[in-house]
């Protein structure tokens, strides 16, 4: 046996153990070791931001692409955020022991349903040190011990950050294993990892879809999969182009390298004339590659602009994560449900319009997590949901879709009272 698989073995194994202890922790003792998490996480920022420009210096001199060296990078502002949203679930309420579903059966059993943690989550994860945060945070709180499992590109920063969790859990009498970090890269503990459904119970990938994908399909626990995000805004024949232009440019361009950024727009052929010239020159200053079908190219060469390029059938159903974005005609609502139904990812899809008959065909005929009405789909975001933070963003239908906060990492158990009854 390897040093790296008993350092994964032993790690795993004290996570488990700690889930009996961290399933009764008061609510009370929780918040409090959250609240050191986030005061740490401030007083060690320079320590943090130290190892993350170390880490950011290899990958770009490595040739890391623009999307994943944004994901990988961390500033004061967003270590700052970090500690915010850990304070934000703080403030949450704690659903461990939340009791629903109540009711007296004919025989007089009392019958309800308690929620629980599920145990040992593990996440595998690329380029995003902020994940180290989130999901332990997450897991605390809802009472989940947590295995982290980082890429090597953000080794460091993550080491970092989990030591700040790590000692400040201690300090605040928090089991030891609720946090374990798993210091060594080496891609084959990945496929350690996922046999080792006697220890974990449910299992995270957030990175690419290769990784995701391996995870997927050879997991023997639980998985939810997602983060890949083909995201559409339609703009519909009675939009106000006003809005239209301001919601499609924020959805591409406030942070074009994540998931729920626009990756194509959809434009109704009786409002592209007024619409896309106009997005056009916005996007055309902000340095937006538009990659348009022959009639949005022939809208825009017609009203003497030359921005644009045409489109290839690889454009459609793209994840571009970068300052590009498809751009189609479509005749009726009805093409741009077809389309989004043959390319979309099942993330974040919205409509711009004032027909509410068009906003409930939408929100009732597409098939995604997150759908919205005249709103970005850069709020597809467990921090702007009100969730504190996210374990991840689910495009499955099981067990949970879109978002996961701390309701989504709990189960629940059957708790019967009787009074003597016994079957017939």
């Amino acid at each position: 046996m390897s040093a790296k698989y008993e350092e994964l073995l032993s790690k795993a194994q004290r996570a488990k153990e700690s889930t009996r202890r961290l399933s009764v922790l008061s609510s009370a003792t929780k918040n409090r070791a959250l609240r050191a998490v986030a005061s740490s996480l401030r007083e060690n920022q320079r320590a943090v931001l130290d190892a993350n420009e170390e880490d950011y210096a290899e990958a770009r001199a490595s040739g890391m692409n623009e999307a994943m060296l944004d994901r990988l990078l961390l500033t004061p502002a967003r270590i700052e955020a970090m500690a915010t949203d850990v304070l934000s679930i703080v403030a949450l309420p704690d659903p461990v022991g939340q009791v629903f579903g109540s009711r007296t059966l004919a025989n007089g059993l009392q019958i309800a349903r308690r929620r629980v943690p599920l145990g040992v989550i593990a996440a595998v994860y690329e380029s995003r040190p902020n994940v180290t945060v989130d999901i332990s945070s997450l897991c605390l709180k809802a009472g989940n011990a947590t295995l982290l499992r980082g890429g090597k590109e953000a080794r460091r920063s993550n080491k970092a950050l989990a030591t700040v969790i790590q000692d400040a859990c201690r300090a605040e009498g928090i089991p030891d294993g609720a946090v374990e970090f798993i210091g060594s890269t080496d891609r084959a503990l990945v496929n350690e990892m996922l046999k080792m459904n006697k220890y974990i119970d449910l299992i995270i990938p957030r990175g690419r879809a290769e990784l995701i994908r391996l995870v997927a399909e050879n997991a023997t626990m639980a998985v939810v999969t997602g983060g890949i995000g083909v995201c559409h805004t339609y703009i519909d024949k009675t939009a106000d182009v006003d809005k239209a232009v301001r919601i499609v440019d924020n959805a591409k361009v406030q942070r074009p390298t994540v998931c729920n950024a626009l990756d194509c727009v959809l434009v109704h052929k009786d409002i592209v004339g007024e619409f896309l010239p106009r997005l056009a020159r916005l996007w055309e200053s902000g340095g937006v590659e538009m990659r348009c079908d022959p009639v949005a190219l022939e809208t825009l060469r017609g009203g003497g602009s030359g921005y644009g390029v045409p489109a290839s059938e690889s454009d459609w159903g793209t994840e571009y994560l970068a300052l590009i974005a498809a751009v189609k005609v479509v005749d009726s609502l009805d093409a741009a449900l077809d389309h989004i139904a043959k390319y979309g990812s099942g993330h974040s899809e919205a409509i711009v319009t004032d027909r509410y008959s068009a906003a409930r065909r939408f929100l009732n005929e597409v098939d995604a997590a997150c759908v919205y009405v005249n709103a970005s789909t850069r709020f597809t975001d467990g921090s702007q949901f009100g969730l504190g933070a996210e374990i991840g963003i689910s495009t499955q239908k099981f067990h949970a879709r879109g978002p996961m906060g701390l309701e989504e990492i709990t189960s629940y158990k059957w708790i019967v009272m009787g009074s003597g009854q016994v079957r017939e």
